[in-house]
């Protein structure tokens, strides 16, 4: 028989989710800031960065979706024996990538519109991160643990269990992967000498998975020769982590780039008070100390 299970989903049951009012995305975003990791809601966080990128989306009924989700894998659990870790994970692929066909996009990867939630629910088809948001919200609503994976090149999602772990790839329906698998995997990124390393599958923090879904944004508005956009995607990630050192320094060299430079010292600042020491430290100190000489 299945055991009894508590739910590791934050603060409230997902079937609430459509009858709570909203705050304006970020506003939400600087609440979640607040928060220790373990209490972020995956997908409701990642619902309001959606909101900000797309605007004019539906975000409601992506937000009913998610209750959908949620409701779909804690129907799935009581069905299951929290010991069998297999079950789990063939079932909660059954669930995302069978029932509800999500998938990978593969003909137009590079479109901004797979790293952004609402779209991915209205598509099924996304980057293997935002797809992973997906599959860690399900999860967490059956009550089930799960983490991101920062798979080299490729996001993945583990199920941790008695004796190891399931590795999913969502990219491709949630397929279980085995040892084979991942090290296939991970010669077609580092070549053919390539092979399983300890710390491969370190787990990922939730606000690592929101930054590495909103990273796929920033790097592809620089890529567009937009650091207008890019600025923007950086300050909101600093909403949901104000102690980030590295978006700092980004978000200070992108006022610099579009010359700023009041804001630029503030991040500067910023990213020295979380990095004084080091070369990156040095670096920052000598490029604040030339902007404060245009400033005089």
């Amino acid at each position: 028989m299945p055991k009894a299970r508590k739910s590791t989903y934050p603060n409230k049951w997902p079937s609430d989710f459509g009858r709570t009012p909203m705050l304006d995305p970020r506003d939400a975003l600087d609440a979640i800031g607040t928060l220790p990791d373990t209490e972020i809601d995956i997908g409701d966080a990642a619902l309001q960065f959606a909101r900000i990128d797309a605007p004019g989306a539906d975000w409601q009924a992506a937000r009913a979706h998610l209750s959908e989700l949620a409701r779909a894998a804690s129907s799935l659990a009581d069905s299951i024996d929290d010991s069998d870790l297999a079950a789990r994970a063939v079932g909660l692929s059954g669930v995302l990538g069978g029932r509800f066909g999500y998938r990978g996009d593969e003909q137009t990867y590079d479109d901004l519109v797979n790293a952004n939630l609402i779209r991915v629910i209205e598509r099924r088809r996304g980057l293997p991160v935002a797809l992973g948001v997906l599959w860690l919200h399900a999860a967490h609503a059956a009550g089930w643990v799960a983490h991101g994976v920062d798979f080299p090149a490729h996001f993945l999602v583990a199920m941790p269990g008695a004796g190891g772990q399931s590795v999913l790839d969502v990219f491709h329906g949630g397929t279980p992967l085995t040892s084979k698998d991942l090290r296939a995997l991970l010669k077609k990124v580092e070549g053919d000498s390539a092979e399983l390393r300890p710390g491969l599958l370190r787990p990922m923090s939730s606000r690592r998975v929101l930054l590495r879904l909103q990273n796929n944004i920033l790097t592809r508005r620089l890529m567009a020769n937009d650091p207008d956009g890019a600025l923007v995607c950086a300050e909101d990630m600093l909403r949901i982590a104000p102690d980030h050192a590295s978006l700092w320094q980004q978000a200070a060299l992108l006022n610099q780039k579009l010359d700023r430079i009041a804001a630029a010292l503030r991040c500067f600042d910023r990213f020295l008070a979380l990095v004084p020491d080091g070369d990156a430290a040095r670096e920052a100190r000598a490029i604040a100390g030339s902007l404060r000489g245009r400033l005089n």
